[in-house]
């Protein structure tokens, strides 16, 4: 499905919260690498994905309506073969279906397991006097501890989308801290020109959230995702 796709269907279901799965689809055709993640529907679709993607997988719950996932027990992950996947897709649904008995679940993504690397945020909001803002810093849960990022206008060049990654306080964690190995800086810069590029002529995309991304010496990865539309 290409972007404008994505974004009719979910009109069309009143909705202005895509899934993760359409997200990644929209990143995807941005240019920007993101995790393998399908859709099952069913426990058998669950092991089917799995097997075909390869195992360790990750299993996260899929819904609109249930935006922390961890927190519902809606993820689990490191799940290694078929027995891990089918307790763990039990499981999901029960916790899920318990704690937001409301929530429309389509399902349960299933996605390989990406090796860990540092955890950095990239996003995008839209500002009433700027226009479209990107955002750069540290991910994971040091993102809401730690606040360190940086913002820029869109449209970026070269020279903002690498002061954007120079100017958080942890870019140590990026240049490789006590023996670490660094992050691939340029590949992280040339995700942020990939991503203005891609909102600047999308004003109907809201807010953007890639967090984690996990930065390695060698590229990097979208491991979770999501995309908000303005109103109509």
């Amino acid at each position: 499905m290409t972007v404008k796709d994505i974004i009719s269907k979910a009109r069309n279901e009143k909705r202005t919260i895509l899934t993760e799965i359409e997200a990644k689809q929209i990143f995807k055709e941005a240019g920007i690498n993101c995790t393998d993640t399908r859709l099952a529907v069913t426990k058998k679709d669950a092991v089917s994905l799995s097997e075909e993607i390869g195992y360790p997988v990750v299993l996260k719950i899929s819904s609109v309506d249930i935006t922390h996932k961890s927190d519902a027990g809606g993820v689990k992950v490191n799940l290694k073969d078929k027995s891990e996947v089918e307790n763990a897709f039990d499981e999901i649904m029960a916790s899920c279906k318990a704690g937001y008995p409301d929530a429309n679940i389509e399902g349960i993504s299933v996605q390989g397991m990406a090796k860990s690397g540092v955890e950095i945020i990239m996003g995008m909001i839209q500002d009433p006097k700027f226009g479209s803002v990107l955002m750069f810093g540290l991910g994971g849960v040091l993102v809401e501890v730690l606040q360190d990022v940086s913002f820029r206008v869109v449209p970026l060049d070269a020279g903002d989308a690498s002061e954007m990654v120079s100017e958080i306080k942890g870019r140590k964690l990026l240049e490789g801290y006590r023996g670490q190995d660094p992050a691939d800086i340029p590949y992280l810069e040339d995700m942020l020109l990939k991503l203005s590029a891609f909102v600047a002529d999308k004003p109907e995309i809201k807010e953007i959230d890639m967090n984690p991304v996990f930065a390695y010496k060698d590229g990097a990865i979208v491991v979770d995702a999501r995309i908000i539309l303005e109103e109509e």
